[in-house]
């Protein structure tokens, strides 16, 4: 047993305060596709009860293992996942345990369950009937495909979710100069279409809460995983839908409309592999001096990124990184720096120093290389975990973001098998009681469904920009906030990807082939998908007068929320100790690629660089030594953003009893580096650094588990045997009965022994089939089984994501009416609606500023002209 870890410094695993959802009881039972909503929940505060079944929940049996010892009490996999939380068996086949299920009901707040109706068939009751019984309870459920539609009862898998999803075909290796793709799409492992899905049911459960202390009422919030991942992709959902353009996968970079010639990771002479990204069009001078300090002179200047056009339009907007035009300038650059990283070791790459010049450069780190960052042990990211019954501690991944108010738990290591039985069931039930908002109540804001928001009268003076900070308050503009969102002509927002087709929606709908996109920065589909619902105003607060209305909106606000690097608002007159003076029970939500406290605070990060710093990148791929291929898109912006609007809602909720807020410093890097837990407990526990595996199953083993070449131009089908039954309905449907007779194949440790020649076997029968007819052979016979779909095949042949109504139309007033994500939860009582209060698009540029400056703050039209001319707004 490696003990190393656990000995260097580090956080202790006491709590410091008080979480979040204090109070919060949570029943859980679930499986892998939801223990990690339990985890975030218990991070939270919450107290989480697990329900297992006699000799324990099938996640117990998921390696990795302590010594790779399997047993129920040495999962590394159900310790990561469950840590904070209690066990209790009960036996829910006999009518005693039901009764006492029933018992822990009378004082429960959230019932987690991922059972797909078995909750209904054990109890005996609906779930009408369970939420009439039980009218406080927030009945929470993971579902794989959903309640309703042709795909319900498919089987899934998180490699099924992540083809049907269309995450792998965003992620994976360069094609061939022919176009032609050698190799199988990626599905980028540890598990993360669960951790999709359960940030976002997570998302809606605290709303049902915050909603709960409205009203007093539970209600019914489900999340379908398919529906969930399916809009966790970045840019080929908006380049479908404006364009009709498709986008194709490459190695370490962003799926793009055309391959990019040029790679964004590059490999130091010892084989360790760099994000050496430069986007940077200032600072050239000093860019030139960095190269030259280490020896290369030639050919730099030249090759640099032109600095802006003095042409440009004053009101404008960016291009979102990764998505710029490539020419020969960048060509020769990337010449120089392959030949500039092959000249140091990883230990000697000088990359701290790109980075105080401008340039976007870091380690693909291994997950393990995080364990022992003072950084991120400073900002309690990770912590040492006592394991009395060892007698030892271990190193676990602990917090998403610091706060001022509250933390997160980091709480005991996880339950042994029913350790908490006695004390739990022996314990007197309080029913629950509901204690109302300490707000103020006003009548509820209704969607245009008829349902009321399940935010009310929230305000949120909303900073955020890119995608993941504005991701996260467009979840609580769906959830019924209203945000104003401040931009500034001098450093806009990305506007530019995915634009409205010329000719607009009339030529969309006749096309054949892909539309040539406008250059009108209010045009740009992807800014409406990640800003829909929002209200703009241009506010310029370097300006006095321009300060003194940011001033004046915060003492009105709930919540403050940017994005910005750390200190930028501070330095800008607007602070938290100034927010706080102003309105002292405001909640600030800052997120910013590495934290604002800590020595990597004012490092330079967008999602690739902040994916690359945490080990996310890096364990995507195929087994060394080929290369890592990373994410296809910005992964880290979306998880941040889904933490951006957890932090913010969970800070609602504890403001709602306590009347407090607080200040959030949250960062992208440490959403990435929550994602990596087994792995680094792995090497905490056992000493083993993490391999990339491909489309492979590490620890729930399955075989065979990946992506097989199906009829058709670049036609992929996921499937994944966890059983023998499964793997005997496999040989069936295909017809090769001789399969089951060899002995490679005879049991599961033999199939994975041969991996290689059982691969090659199911592709030499898959190759000749059509993908989603195979597909839906496969599932009907119990195999779980997904295409690898892309974009086109979501919004064109997919009916199960037609029948969850994933797509939303809003109306923006320039680029007109448009289909957009909308938010994946259900709730049956309150609504989410990604059109929000506004029931609109996305904002143009300073849309709203009449609305703000006259309705909300009291100016009169000749104080707005004036604003204007003074360059305020």
């Amino acid at each position: 047993m490696n003990k190393a870890a656990a000995e260097t410094t580090g956080a202790k695993s006491a709590a410091v305060s008080k979480g979040m959802l204090d109070g919060v009881r949570v029943i859980e039972i679930a499986d892998e596709s939801a223990e990690y909503c339990g985890l975030l929940l218990a991070g939270l505060g919450a107290d989480v009860i697990k329900i297992e079944p006699p000799g324990g929940g099938a996640t117990r049996r998921i390696g990795p293992f302590l010594d790779d010892e399997p047993h129920p009490d040495r999962s590394l996999h159900f310790w990561t996942y469950n840590r904070g939380k209690k066990s209790v068996i009960l036996d829910l086949t006999a009518g005693a345990d039901r009764n006492r299920l029933l018992l822990l009901l009378e004082g429960a707040d959230v019932l987690l369950d991922s059972t797909r109706g078995g909750m209904a068939g054990v109890l005996g009751m609906t779930r009408d009937a369970l939420l009439a019984r039980f009218p406080g309870l927030v009945l929470s459920r993971m579902t794989p495909f959903g309640d309703t539609g042709p795909w319900k009862d498919y089987a899934g898998s998180d490699l099924v979710h992540l083809a049907l999803g269309g995450v792998m075909m965003n992620c994976g290796y360069d094609p061939e100069p022919d176009g032609h793709y050698a190799l199988a799409p990626i599905a980028p492992q540890a598990w993360q279409a669960y951790h999709i899905a359960g940030e976002q049911l997570a998302i809606a459960i605290v709303a049902a809460l915050l909603a709960r202390q409205r009203d007093g009422k539970g209600q019914d919030v489900s999340c379908a995983i398919h529906d969930a991942v399916s809009k966790n992709t970045e840019l080929d959902l908006m380049y479908w839908v404006m364009r009709r353009v498709p986008l194709y996968r490459q190695t370490g970079r962003h799926a793009r409309e055309k391959i990019d010639p040029v790679p964004t990771i590059s490999q130091t002479r010892d084989g360790r592999w760099f994000l050496t990204w430069i986007a940077a069009r200032q600072n050239q001078d000093e860019i030139v001096d960095f190269f030259a300090r280490h020896g290369f002179t030639e050919g730099v200047r030249e090759a640099l990124p032109r600095p802006p056009s003095n042409a440009r339009p004053v009101v404008g907007g960016r291009d979102i990184p990764g998505t710029g035009e490539t020419d020969e300038r960048a060509v020769a650059l990337d010449a120089i720096i392959r030949d500039f990283t092959r000249a140091f070791t990883a230990e000697d790459m000088p990359w701290r120093e790109a980075q105080d010049v401008g340039l976007l450069w870091s380690p693909l780190r291994k997950p393990h290389e995080a364990a022992d960052d003072p950084h991120w042990l400073e900002r309690q990211t990770l912590a040492d975990v006592d394991h009395p019954e060892l007698g030892c501690s271990f190193r676990y991944v602990t917090s998403k973001w610091l706060s001022n108010a509250t933390a997160w738990q980091i709480g005991r290591r996880a339950p042994l098998l029913g350790e908490d039985t006695s004390a739990v069931l022996g314990a007197p039930i309080a029913p629950v009681r509901v204690e109302p908002s300490l707000r103020k109540a006003e009548p509820p804001r209704l969607a245009a469904n008829g349902k009321p928001f399940a935010l009310q009268n929230i305000r949120i003076l909303d900073f955020s920009w890119f995608l993941a900070s504005a991701g996260g308050t467009r979840f609580m503009a769906g959830l019924g906030a209203e945000c104003l969102k401040v931009e500034w002509k001098g450093n806009p927002d990305t506007r530019f990807a995915a634009m409205a087709p010329v000719g607009g929606r009339a030529a969309r709908a006749v096309a054949t082939g892909p539309v040539p996109g406008e250059t009108d920065p209010s045009m740009g589909g992807q800014f409406n998908n990640k800003n829909s619902g929002k209200r703009g105003f241009s506010l310029n607060i370097k300006h006095p007068r321009g300060l003194d209305i940011a001033k004046r909106l915060v003492a009105m606000s709930d919540v403050v929320a940017e994005g910005f690097s750390p200190g930028v608002l501070e330095r800008l007159g607007l602070g938290y100790d100034v927010m706080r003076q102003i309105k002292p029970d405001i909640i600030y939500v800052q997120q910013s690629g590495m934290g604002t406290r800590g020595t990597y605070g004012r490092m330079r990060t967008v999602g690739p660089v902040a994916a690359a710093f945490a080990g996310v990148s890096e364990m995507s791929g195929m087994p060394e030594p080929a290369m890592p291929t990373g994410w296809g898109y910005s992964f880290l912006d979306w998880m941040g953003a889904y933490g951006f609007a957890l932090a913010t809602l969970g800070a609602l909720y504890h403001r709602g009893r306590t009347g407090e807020g607080q200040w959030i410093d949250s960062s992208q890097c440490e959403s990435g580096i929550f994602l990596n837990g087994t792995a680094i407990l792995d090497w905490s526990v056992n000493g083993r650094i993490a391999p990339r595996t491909g489309n492979r199953s590490p620890h729930k083993l399955a075989a065979p588990h990946g992506a097989f070449r199906c009829a058709g131009t670049d036609r992929w089908l996921a499937i994944a045997c966890f059983t023998e039954a499964e793997w005997i309905s496999l040989a069936k449907v295909a017809g090769r009965q001789h399969w089951l007779a060899d002995p490679r194949f005879a049991t599961l440790d033999a199939r994975l022994a041969n991996q290689d020649a059982l691969e090659a076997e199911v592709t030499a029968w898959t190759r000749g089939e059509d993908a989603f007819a195979l597909m839906h052979r496969l599932q009907a016979a119990g195999i779980p089984a997904g295409v690898c779909q892309t974009a086109q095949d979501k919004i064109e042949r997919d009916p199960q994501l037609a029948a969850l109504e994933w797509l939303t139309e809003v109306t923006g007033t320039r680029i007109g009416r448009w289909p957009v994500a909308e938010l994946p939860m259900k709730f049956s009582r309150s609504t989410a609606h990604i059109g929000g209060i506004t029931e609109r698009g996305a904002p143009m540029y300073g849309e709203d500023n009449v609305y703000v400056l006259r309705d909300l703050l009291g100016f009169d039209e000749a104080d707005i002209r004036k604003l204007a001319e003074d360059d305020v707004i």
